[in-house]
């Protein structure tokens, strides 16, 4: 019924109509799900950011397939940065299930419309939204079907995607000192004032609820590793957490959950820090300005 996304949560398998009753399945394991938040319990499962976001009925953006497919992600941040003029695309795609190959029109009469630099942002979130959304639309729907039999959508609308995650998963004992012994730096080092600034905030000045959605925010999932933060995963094995030094102040902290890395700019002082990184993880997807 699911598929291992790359940054290890599980998304609906778009191919699971290979079942007849793989519908039937998906509104039992929303039941399921449902049934838990019902009853307080929490369940040891983690879902893509895309698909909490369909649970709650909200809208996916185009970055948030990097979860799921990166190496698709950076083809379309590709796209985004240079010139198609001479691609000769259109709003089409081919859909590939057990090796039927079937073309689908991204908007009406997509494929008699080029892909052009005034048009291709739309053409990029149209794109994402087919793999992330409409390619498991039914999916989406006999999930939705079995978890608000059980929980009302008014209940759960106050919350954003990575807090439903923590609501279905609970808070999980998160031993900042260990993922502190496992981290990579690229651009700093363990003495760069906005490391030190890091830390402090991370072990200090944030909540328990704070670091489970940091660890959401940053790896994809408020999971913790078994055997700590140096088993942690990647999507090419064995990945530990990596703060990357990026320049753009005016930018909020920045994750890739792939690579359990967070891009991060060398902030003034602690409490500019702090107000950063918590309205990135608390607000956005993970990507914007401040």
């Amino acid at each position: 019924l699911f598929t291992h996304s790359a940054d290890t949560t599980f998304q609906p398998n778009k191919d699971s109509f290979i079942n007849p009753h793989h519908l039937d399945f998906f509104k039992f394991c929303g039941r399921i799900i449902g049934k838990a938040i019902f009853d307080g319990a929490q369940m040891d499962v983690h879902f893509t950011r895309s698909f909490y976001k369909h649970i709650l009925g909200k809208k996916v953006v185009w970055r948030d397939i990097e979860a799921i497919d990166p190496e698709f992600y950076k083809n379309l941040q590709w796209l985004l940065e240079h010139d198609v003029t001479d691609l000769d695309m259109n709003f089409s795609v081919a859909s590939n299930s057990f090796g039927k190959v079937t073309p689908v029109d991204l908007i009406p009469n997509g494929s008699d419309i080029p892909v052009t630099e005034e048009n291709k942002e739309q053409y990029i979130q149209c794109i994402a939204e087919y793999k992330m959304t409409h390619t498991i639309e039914k999916q989406i729907a006999a999930f939705k079907d079995g978890f608000y039999e059980l929980i009302p959508h008014t209940l759960v609308s106050m919350f954003n995607e990575l807090e439903l995650g923590l609501l279905i998963s609970g808070l999980p004992d998160i031993d900042i000192q260990d993922l502190k012994r496992n981290t990579e730096y690229r651009g700093y080092t363990t003495d760069s004032p906005v490391v030190r600034f890091f830390w402090d905030i991370v072990m200090n000045r944030f909540t328990d609820a704070d670091r489970a959605l940091f660890l959401q925010f940053v790896t994809g999932s408020s999971q913790v590793p078994l055997d700590g933060f140096a088993s942690l995963q990647g999507m090419n094995g064995l990945q530990k957490f990596r703060i990357v030094r990026t320049e753009d102040t005016k930018r909020l902290p920045t994750a890739h959950t792939c690579f359990n890395q967070l891009d991060l700019p060398p902030y003034k002082t602690e409490d500019e820090l702090e107000r950063q990184l918590l309205t990135a993880v608390k607000e956005t997807s993970g990507f914007g300005f401040a």
